[in-house]
C-alpha cells in the first residue's frame, strides 16, 4: 500500500503554472545579472587607491568608485577627483584634483594657486607645501583647450602636472564618485573649489 502511495506522488506531472513561475524567475534573474553586468562594464569601476599622493581626501587602500559616464554627458569640472592614464606613463593609472579647467589663467606661487587672479581656498591640504611650489617661476600661464590641470592633495609627494604637464580629457577614465572602503569612512565626493575671501 505504501509503495504504490508513492508511486501515485512521483507520477504526478508539475503544473504548468509552477514551470512558467520557474521559467519567469529564471528570465529576471538572467535580466538583472545583465543590467548589472553592463552598469559595471560601461558606466562604473572600481578603483584601489594606491600611495599617498591624495592624503588626507584619499589614503592608500581607500576602494572608490569611479563613474565612467560622467564627462560623456558633461566637462570636467575645478574640484573633480579624476582617474586618469597620463601619455607619460600609460601602464599606470594615477589619481589627481582637477586644479585648472580650459582657458584657466593657471599661476602657482609660494604654495598659493591662483585661478583668474584670484586664491583658492584648499582646505583639503593637510600639511604646509614646501616641494616644487612654485610652476613655471611663478608666471601665468592659461591652460590650453581641452587640457586639464592636476594635482594631488599631498603637494609634497605627488606626481601630477607640475611633472607630467596638462592633461588631455581623453585621458580621464572616469570621475571618483564615492568611497565605499574603509566602511567607516564612506564618501561621496563633490566638485567645485572656492576660492578664499
Amino acid at each position: 500500500m505504501t509503495e504504490e502511495l508513492t508511486e501515485a506522488v512521483q507520477a504526478e506531472p508539475v503544473p504548468e503554472e509552477h514551470q512558467k513561475s520557474f521559467l519567469r524567475d529564471l528570465l529576471e534573474i538572467v535580466l538583472l545579472a545583465l543590467v548589472i553586468y553592463i552598469v559595471i562594464i560601461f558606466l562604473v569601476q572600481t578603483v584601489h587607491v594606491m600611495g599617498q599622493s591624495m592624503e588626507p581626501t584619499l589614503q592608500n587602500d581607500d576602494f572608490l568608485i569611479a563613474s565612467k559616464i560622467s564627462y560623456r554627458l558633461h566637462a570636467p569640472q575645478r574640484g573633480d577627483i579624476v582617474v586618469f592614464r597620463p601619455s607619460t606613463d600609460p601602464a599606470h593609472d594615477y589619481i589627481k584634483r582637477i586644479i585648472g579647467i580650459p582657458g584657466d589663467h593657471l599661476r602657482i606661487v609660494n604654495a598659493q594657486v591662483f585661478i583668474n587672479g584670484r586664491q583658492l581656498k584648499e582646505a583639503y591640504l593637510n600639511e604646509a607645501w614646501t616641494s616644487f611650489n612654485t610652476w613655471n617661476n611663478g608666471e601665468e600661464q592659461v591652460v590650453p583647450p581641452d587640457s586639464y590641470f592636476v594635482m594631488g592633495d599631498n603637494r609634497n609627494h605627488s606626481t601630477d602636472s607640475r611633472y607630467l604637464g596638462y592633461q588631455k580629457k581623453d585621458q580621464f577614465l572616469g570621475k571618483a564618485w564615492v568611497r565605499v572602503w574603509p566602511l567607516t569612512d564612506i564618501r561621496v565626493f563633490s566638485s567645485g573649489i572656492p576660492y578664499a575671501s
